[in-house]
């Protein structure tokens, strides 16, 4: 299990770190904006559903309510809206994982592993590059990534520790399928909400404007 969170983490760090150190001009940073939005997009596409989006969207509204100065605060809570999404589609992810591991079904476990591998990069690549778009200082973007690499190592160990001490295991294909399902759900929100909307407008007022007019479309 140990390797297995130890890659994890590397390949959060990995993907995300690639937009902090290569140099972006403004231009080109909004095309790899666009790009990393595809990637979440994708991911997303590939398991769909609706559990893990309407959830974001009532975070997303309680978020907006309980803002005291929308116009100031509208920027940073979108910032963490995008960031807290990831956190829990890599935290089902880890659940995902967690349930897993206390099979003796090594192929399965196998499975999950790689469609978690195979889409963990690109999640990160596309939030740090979505943050960087948004004019967040390096530092705080690095803290948003370490929050999301860490996010599914921490929820598997405690999902495969929970289940150690009941003395038994959950439904793998129930328990891991349910929760990549969700997580996808809060991909697509993220993606189509937040990161598309933002890097296509020409301005602050018209991203606020377009993502409201989404928000009240679906409600």
């Amino acid at each position: 299990m140990e390797e297995v969170h130890v890659t994890q983490r590397a390949n959060s760090v990995g993907g995300g770190s690639i937009p902090l150190f290569v140099p972006l001009s403004g231009e080109k940073l909004k095309m790899v904006s666009v790009l990393g939005a595809g990637l979440l997009l994708g991911t997303a596409l590939t398991v769909i559903i609706p559990e893990g989006f309407l959830f974001m969207l009532l975070v997303d509204q309680i978020a907006s309510y309980a803002s005291s100065s929308p116009e100031n605060s509208s920027s940073k809570r979108l910032n963490w809206t995008t960031t807290l999404g990831l956190v829990v589609h890599a935290a089902a992810d880890g659940v995902a994982l967690g349930a897993a591991a206390t099979t003796n079904q090594t192929d399965v476990e196998v499975i999950v592993f790689l469609a978690i591998m195979l889409h963990k990069a690109p999640a990160a690549f596309g939030l740090v590059t979505y943050l960087l778009h948004e004019g967040l200082e390096r530092n705080t973007v690095r803290k948003h990534l370490i929050i999301f690499a860490f996010s599914a190592p921490v929820t598997s160990i405690v999902t495969f520790i929970g289940l150690q001490h009941r003395g038994g295991s959950m439904d793998t294909i129930g328990a891991t399928g349910i929760a990549m399902l969700f997580s996808a759900g809060t991909f697509l929100y993220v993606a189509t909400i937040h990161v598309l909307p933002e890097v296509t407008s020409l301005g602050g007022h018209e991203h606020s404007s377009s993502d409201n007019s989404n928000k009240k479309r679906i409600l």
